[in-house]
């Protein structure tokens, strides 16, 4: 207990005692010496051949360590300290002959340093708490301390790993072992980030002896997906998976396991348990670092700060890898981080200036989105603008007309006469209007894109056109309810052709592993759920029916098309794709062409959605200001709202209405409620007992109590119910406004960008000419093409694969449809498309066209001129035999008579049947052939 009287020296010793008490160390003074009295003992004024230390600490009654106290305004001085509290940490302690003492700390009580003298460049560090004594004892027993261990980690074995996965694992264990921090990794979305963390995290567990890691997600999505990315990894050098080699806990409670070695916890369940409280998973749904409660609390700096706690030691974890990190480890939450005595590793696609500044500015990796595409680790994308009238300028409901007024929340509609005119802007549509010829004009002018434009050879065996796979953004449930239904009639489908799949759908990862692995969905509609952090490699559209404001944001949202995917995985839910050489963005709202900012601006002070209000007081925010906020706010609704509502609600919040829930939030804070709590809990102890300290904790223990009994009433339930109930109940449904499509076409940056690439593709062509045969031939002696095998061009191919994966040939084909007119057909395979492109280039072919389409048009010119003149030269048989050889210059552009003795030749015969057949002309014939058809 701190008396009025004490001086500085004195109050931090009070505070460095009570903090060493928490970490589990018995405090005593040098005169009542005991060191049996427990694991780790804290004498204070423990003489020294230099004088007497101010903490000696003693672990299994030997010494380890020092503590140097400084009253709290010497807190800048710490490392000034440093040499005072090594020279007690190597002077000898009366009665003992101790070698130097490694573990050494210097404390005001508020900031305290922790140098691990065994280190190999030891150096200071600021930590929350002491370390407790069971972890010195194994620090000890471990011998070289963790930072020694990090020095020689073996060579990489590179195998299954991209380039910039080596280069962020090797140059994350460079800044490891130079005890950097907090250590920064950029990498776009779909280069392979969890696996990346996955891998560095085995080496750290097997190399280093890690004891803990943290995989810190903001929200339960991405949890489960780090989850599931560990129990399929496994490593190079042993034939098990990693969930066999060591255990991974997902954290769904307060309670770590002490064998997990690794943890998956999202940052908001890790707040709650510091704060030493539940944490309801409907807080875990959405990103904490949207809400305007937060921003609010940052603008104000007033984060409610957490405690230590003796559960969750500083220690508790070697490492934090945090993922998304640009956007859940500031404000309130970066308290979670300087909580723990860990390197911070951070994970993301797109970082932002505070980014940067957070991980002070060490990026030991950097792979753009850009770099992805150009290694071909990520695809590309087009911009293909759907406009319409009332998409852009709004519309008129005007007094007098009958429409249909739709509640909310029970979607019932009303027939009603509307008293006057509503005007209502592009902002209000889908919230306070839904027009639904606006719905269907995007969604019936994109069916029709898709099949002339988009994707147009999509049509399976039975003429049918298939649908790619396409994620659709909407605003909000409403909206994606509206579109989903506007689908299925539009492209005359049932209900398993377009699913919604958001957070609050029936059965949202069952729909999504479909969307993911089946035929069916072909159509997801989602709000919140796959915007970010989660892999669907199939998808080749995103529609955006809603726009989007951050950076940041969007570039998630992008995200979720640009992954790879092989051809035979995709051709398992998509029958009729090839390959996946890029996806394409659907804008039916201008979403590419919104003004976007970084992140929130700070400056601003906006009012709290009630849904963040709620959402704090769920995550255990404990502050006077969001329970007085979220009083008024329910005072203010509990006159709007409906008996029959206000019935409704008690089904969620435990029987209370909510005037109780109100008093119960005023009453947390409130100084009488509090007192009256206090002399309760003061009068079931014994009178000898009641100590200042006693009051103090009592009056603690009360306050706590009734934020408890106010907070435990919300959860995601009754959260999602005041929610929805009090938003403007009506929506007008506007079907006289038609509306009209304005725009369909492909945005003016994708032709500019089909320029680059024809450009590209054409430069890297004429670089290559006298290195590869095949572009020699084409370039510099076009009539040798006749002897342009299948394996030369399978060489430019290889090749081309290899440096410029970009250049994929289906992808420059779809660059030249959007520069001019290509009124071939697709060519059959990738390498028949190469051909094509290069004779195009070559200007062997004034226009594009397959190549294949090419050698039947040229052999039916050639069967025509061998017929004229000299009527039917060859007999049927003779027809079939030629046609077969053509065929096999259709797939291997070129014929020998070798080939002869192969299928599908042999069968018919080989050679000696085509000799029986044309006799000397033979040799002439094949000739004859590669020249025609090649030409």
């Amino acid at each position: 207990m701190t008396s009025i009287n004490q001086n500085p020296e004195q109050i931090a010793r009070d505070k460095i005692d009570e903090m060493l008490r928490g970490a589990g160390w018995i405090v005593q003074s040098k005169s009542r010496v005991n060191l049996a009295a427990g694991k780790g003992v804290a004498v204070r004024e423990y003489q020294t051949d230099i004088g007497p230390a101010d903490y000696v600490l003693f672990v299994d009654r030997g010494p380890v360590g020092v503590i140097e106290a400084k009253r709290e305004d010497e807190g800048h001085r710490l490392t000034v300290v440093e040499e005072q509290s090594s020279d007690y940490a190597k002077a000898k302690l009366k009665y003992l002959n101790n070698d130097p003492l490694p573990f050494v700390y210097e404390s005001t009580g508020t900031i305290t340093r922790f140098t691990d003298y065994r280190d190999p460049k030891p150096r200071g560090r600021n930590v929350f708490s002491f370390h407790k004594p069971d972890t010195i004892a194994e620090w000890l027993k471990k011998g070289d301390s963790l930072r020694t261990r990090l020095q020689d980690p073996p060579i990489l074995d590179e195998t299954g790993l991209r380039p910039a996965q080596i280069k962020a694992i090797n140059n994350l264990e460079h800044s490891f072992k130079k005890n950097r921090p907090k250590a920064l990794i950029q990498m776009a979305t779909g280069a392979g980030k969890t696996f990346t963390a996955a891998t560095f995290v085995y080496r750290l567990l097997k190399n280093a002896d890690a004891k803990r890691i943290l995989f810190l997600v903001d929200t339960k999505n991405l949890g489960e997906q780090a989850e599931q990315e560990f129990m399929t990894f496994q490593p190079n050098d042993d034939n098990r998976k990693f969930t066999e080699l060591y255990n991974v806990q997902r954290l769904t409670s307060s309670y770590i396991a002490s064998d997990s070695q690794v943890c998956i916890s999202t940052i908001q369940r890790m707040y709650a348990i510091l704060k030493g409280e539940e944490l309801d998973e409907s807080a875990e749904l959405e990103n904490p670092n949207e809400s305007s409660w937060m921003e609010q609390q940052a603008n104000k700096k007033q984060a409610m700060p957490v405690e230590y706690t003796p559960k969750v030691p500083i220690e508790q974890f070697d490492f934090i890898v945090i993922d998304e990190c640009h956007r859940s480890i500031y404000n309130l939450w970066k308290q979670v981080l300087d909580y723990f005595d860990a390197f911070l590793i951070g994970l993301t696609a797109t970082p932002d200036k505070r980014t940067f500044g957070f991980f002070n500015e060490n990026v030991v990796s950097e792979y753009t989105y850009e770099e992805s595409v150009t290694d071909g680790v990520n695809v590309p994308y087009d911009v293909y603008n759907i406009e319409t009238e009332i998409s852009k300028n709004g519309d008129v409901v005007k007094g007098g007309w009958f429409v249909d007024r739709r509640d909310k929340l029970t979607r019932q509609k009303r027939w009603q006469q509307e008293e006057e005119d509503t005007e209502y802007s592009k902002n209000d549509l889908d919230k306070k209007v839904v027009n639904p010829s606006q719905i269907r004009n995007i969604i019936r002018e994109y069916k029709h894109a898709l099949k002339t434009t988009i994707f147009p050879n999509r049509v399976d065996e039975n003429g049918e056109y298939e649908v790619p796979k396409t994620l659709v953004f909407a605003k909000t449930d409403s909206h994606a309810d509206d579109i989903i239904k506007i689908i299925r009639e539009e492209f005359d489908e049932g209900n398993d052709f377009c699913k919604k799949v958001t957070y609050k759908a029936d059965d949202p990862k069952s729909v999504l592993n479909r969307f993911r692995n089946s035929y069916y969905p072909r159509i997801a509609v989602t709000v919140d759920m796959i915007a970010t952090g989660t892999d669907v490699k199939p998808l080749e559209v995103l529609l955006f029916m809603r726009d989007v404001k951050s950076t940041n944001y969007f570039e998630q949202m992008k995200g979720r098309g640009t992954r790879t995917i092989n051809s035979d995985t995709l051709q398992l839910v998509t029958k009729t794709a090839k390959t996946k050489t890029h996806f394409v963005i659907v804008d039916a709202v201008g979403a590419i062409k919104s003004k976007k900012t970084d992140s929130r601006p700070l400056e601003r002070k906006p009012t709290v959605a009630l849904k963040d209000l709620l959402g704090a007081v769920t995550m255990g925010v404990a502050d006077e200001d969001l329970f007085l906020s979220l009083a008024n706010r329910l005072i203010r609704l509990d006159k709007q709202i409906t008996d029959k509502e206000k019935d409704k609600l008690l089904e969620f919040s435990g029987g209370k209405n909510l005037k109780q829930i109100t008093k119960e939030l005023l009453t947390a804070f409130d100084p009488d409620a509090i007192e009256e709590k206090t002399q309760e809990l003061i009068a079931i102890i014994p009178v000898e007992d009641r100590t200042p300290q006693a009051y103090d904790n009592s009056r603690k223990d009360a306050q706590e109590a009734l934020i408890t009994q106010a907070a435990t009433t919300f959860n995601g339930a009754l959260n999602n119910y005041v929610e929805n109930v009090r938003k403007q109940h009506d929506q007008i449904i506007d079907s006289i406004n038609i509306d009209t499509v304005t725009k369909s076409e492909w945005d003016t940056t994708s032709v500019d960008k089909a320029t680059e690439i024809v450009k590209d593709f054409s430069d890297y062509l004429l670089k290559n000419k006298d290195e590869i045969k095949a572009l020699s031939i084409f370039y510099d002696q076009p009539y040798n093409r006749r002897n342009i095998t299948f394996k030369m061009i399978q060489e430019v191919f290889e090749k081309l694969t290899l440096e410029k994966p970009l250049l994929a040939p289906d992808y420059v084909w779809e660059a030249y449809k959007a520069l001019e007119e290509v009124k071939s057909e697709q060519p059959k395979d990738e390498l028949t498309a190469l051909v094509s492109l290069i004779r195009r280039v070559c200007g062997i072919d004034q226009e594009l066209k397959a190549f294949d389409s090419t050698i039947e048009a040229n052999f039916n010119k050639w069967i025509f001129k061998q017929h004229t003149g000299q009527h039917n030269r060859f007999t049927p048989e003779q027809l079939d035999w030629l046609r077969m050889l053509k065929d096999h210059v259709i797939s291997s552009y070129h014929i020998e008579i070798e080939d002869l003795d192969f299928t599908p030749f042999d069968a018919k015969g080989g050679r000696g049947k085509m000799y029986q057949l044309f006799g000397n002309e033979m040799d002439a014939i094949i000739v004859e052939l590669n020249e025609v058809l090649a030409a």
